[in-house]
């Protein structure tokens, strides 16, 4: 075995699982190092933990006193905690986040200083912002940016920092992260999802989009991480052979958890308990060495600072337990990838699912509407929802065996499409008589017997309701969630204010309030039909099929991303009040770039391995076989021992193929990637990548695998999928 590998094999055999000594009850570590609500209560004077509370609840801002009081009250309890900075955490639009971190020091003289931290530096700081993606908002050489705290998000203690939610924006004004339009997203939801509560119960003041994340990701030993430079640097394994058995016995899925690695599962969610992520389920996934993990559904932004902050601990606390999370999209071939379901929905401030269905009509009516309409908002907007997921890596998984298609389709099940066809065929265009209205309360009125009976579930839909929310499973693994729940709030608050205003029309035309919104509704269900879809979206049918009812296939990101420069959906942003035309612009800008930069890494490190490691291991092997040879001739002539010879010098021919074509292939890519990066405009160059560079990919990868199974073993340089997946 080579050397490499034979150190990484014995790193890893002389494991063993950390044990976690913590015996208590997990309630009593949930949100242990959170400012929340309690604490804030037991530290703030009365006057101010009102204010607070009205700050959170309703967006008013904290006037300079009651600032003063709640950063001191921050500070003396995080200090209390044993911490000894604070930082203002932010979500700039590299997908993680980032954070300076201060110390509550302050100097007052020689050899004296007293711990400060006020409303001055509670509510805003000013980081250098230069290196951060801006899109062209900002020059390079003006680094100035602000953050402003984000009441909504409570603070929190990660070792001995105090961690300060906040929003990110260039000293214009622009956003430069994912929170604030997120934030104001939600804002537009809360606006619109009210106003057409209206229409079913007036004590309705306040609508929450909440969201649950399902968070898949790989576990590899720390050892054999370190010796792939694809999964270092690009986070997936550029090459690897599929190993004989891979998770084609489906024993991997809900099994066992390996001892090693509930260790680390342990550590890490009782890590999350402290900063009161609700998380509660944990198992084995598909692939091999693959897991999920899940928490209780959180109001939206607050969950997507819950998942930013886990997947940070994720990765911290794995170093601990020596392995390594891969959160990439598709870190290997050959077996699933992994995925972040948002599973999203609407809730009251009176305590309802606004996508649950109650025990009544009317009820079951305000669950339509928003059902309806959600599915239109949908419809209205697929290329757009597909734009809001794509990514270098999820384009490798999406469509394949596990993941959603690039095709957006939402899947309600045959249920409730028998139930709207109903209603789409049942509403009158003319006066509704008391036979049908009868009729339609009968129809309306079953639904929550058709949910309870409605156990089939479509693991192939990427937008799927599932009971009482909607599961948007295309998201990638890696992503943001704000970038996907940016788009699906904006754009369901845009169709429920078109169902308003259209419903509103009906009432003042003298139509009945229930009449105007079944008859709205009617028009919706039939107008949004064609991107309800049932069956199988793996199929090449679906494929067909989606083509014929004019749906979009946009299959990789370069091309999802050039709906940004759709008028329509500039307007939309704008109108809505989420994004500016010239914050759009700058998000597109960037994600052009972040692709390039993707593709290009693993471009450079593809060529890298090709000339530095396999050929050299192939040329080794096959001086072996030379001199294996040369000795079988030299012993029984030239014409017996090319018989004795023939599978040693056919192995010859077969690594000497394979070694010229892919280095043909590197060598071809590399002209290519020379070519793109001539391109000026980011778009161009996005596709040249993605049409001349990354094509190669695959034949490259090809001849290295076969390579793989040709070269002995002990002297193939890197760590084989079995090695990685079935080593715990």
């Amino acid at each position: 075995m080579a050397t490499k590998r034979l150190r990484a094999y014995q790193d890893v055999l002389n494991r063993e699982p950390k044990n976690i000594d913590y015996e208590g009850k997990l309630s009593d570590l949930f949100g242990s190092n959170v400012f929340h609500a309690e604490v804030m209560r037991e530290y703030l004077p009365s006057e101010t933990y009102k204010s607070m509370m009205a700050s959170i609840q309703t967006g008013v801002r904290l006037d300079r006193k009651n600032a003063d009081q709640v950063a001191s009250s921050m500070k003396d309890w995080s200090i209390s905690k044993g911490a000894t900075h604070y930082t203002h955490w932010f979500q700039p639009l590299t997908g993680s986040t980032a954070e300076k971190h201060d110390a509550f020091l302050k100097p007052i003289g020689p050899g004296k200083a007293i711990e400060r931290f006020d409303g001055e530096l509670l509510i805003q700081q000013e980081p250098d912002a230069s290196s951060f993606p801006n899109g062209g908002i900002r020059n390079t050489f003006e680094a100035r940016g602000y953050t402003a705290w984000d009441p909504s998000s409570p603070a929190f203690i990660i070792g001995k920092t105090l961690c300060i939610p906040t929003i990110f924006i260039s000293y214009t004004g622009e956003s430069l992260d994912y929170k604030m339009p997120l934030i104001k997203a939600l804002t537009a939801i809360d606006t619109a999802a009210v106003d057409v509560c209206q229409y079913f119960d007036k004590n309705v003041t306040k609508v929450n989009a909440t969201l649950g994340w399902e968070q898949e990701y790989f576990l590899i030993d720390q050892a054999l991480f370190n010796a792939r430079p694809d999964l270092l640097l690009t986070g997936r394994a550029l090459f690897g052979h599929a190993p004989a058995k891979g998770q084609q016995l489906e024993d991997h899925y809900f099994g066992s958890i390996p001892e090693r690695v509930t260790a680390f599962m342990r550590d890490f969610e009782m890590e999350a308990l402290k900063l009161g992520i609700p998380v509660t389920t944990r198992h084995n996934e598909v692939a091999p060495n693959q897991f999920e993990c899940a928490p209780i559904f959180e109001e939206c932004n607050l969950a997507n600072d819950h998942n930013l902050l886990l997947m940070d601990l994720m990765e911290k606390i794995a170093r601990k337990h020596n392995f390594r999370v891969l959160l990439h999209e598709k870190p290997f071939a050959g077996v699933n990838g992994s995925g972040k379901h948002n599973n999203w929905s609407l809730s009251t401030d009176t305590g309802v699912n606004l996508l649950a269905p109650g025990k009544n009509p009317k009820s079951n009516l305000q669950f339509l509407t928003f059902f309806v309409n959600t599915i239109m908002a949908i419809h209205d907007n697929a290329d757009l929802l597909r734009a809001a997921i794509a990514s270098a890596g999820n384009d490798h998984r999406l469509g394949a065996n596990e993941a959603p298609p690039a095709i957006i389709s939402v899947f309600i099940g045959t249920q409730l499409s028998t139930l709207l066809d109903d209603i789409e065929k049942n509403v009158k265009a003319g006066k509704m008589t008391p036979q049908d209205k009868t009729e339609l309360k009968l129809n309306i009125g079953k639904i929550p017997q058709i949910l309870l009976d409605n156990t089939d579930r479509n693991r192939t839909s990427p937008f799927a309701f599932t009971g009482n929310k909607f599961e948007f499973r295309a998201v990638g693994s890696s992503a943001n969630c704000g970038s996907a729940m940016i788009v699906v709030n904006t754009i369901v608050a845009k169709q429920l204010q078109l169902f308003k205003k259209s419903v509103d029309a009906r009432i003042t035309k003298g139509e009945s309030k229930d009449e105007a919104i079944l008859k709205e509704l009617q028009l919706l269900i039939k107008s949004s039909k064609k991107i309800r879809f049932e069956g199988n979206g793996y199929g090449e049918e679906w494929v067909t099929e989606a083509l014929s009812r004019g749906l979009s296939n946009l299959k990789d990101t370069p091309r999802a991303l050039k709906v940004w420069d759709d008028k329509k959906v500039i307007r939309l942003f704008d109108e809505m009040g989420v994004l500016s035309p010239r914050e759009l612009e700058a998000r597109k800008e960037i994600e052009f770039e972040n692709y390039i930069l993707k593709i290009q890494i693993e471009s450079r490190l593809m060529g890298d391995i090709v000339q530095n490691y396999f050929i050299p291991a192939a040329v080794t092997y096959q001086n072996k076989l030379i001199e294996n040879v040369n000795g079988l001739l030299k012993i029984f002539g030239d014409k017996e021992g090319r018989v004795i010879a023939k599978a040693q010098m056919e192995l010859l021919e077969k690594i000497s193929g394979h070694i010229n074509s892919m280095k043909s292939a590197s060598d071809k890519m590399l002209v290519q990637r020379k070519l793109a990066n001539k391109e000026a405009h980011a778009e161009q160059k996005a596709l040249s990548y993605c049409d001349n560079v990354k094509v190669h990919f695959d034949e490259i990868r090809y001849h290295a695998d076969k390579l793989e199974l040709l070269v002995e073993d002990e002297l193939w340089p890197l760590p084989k999928f079995r090695e990685m997946l079935f080593t715990r």
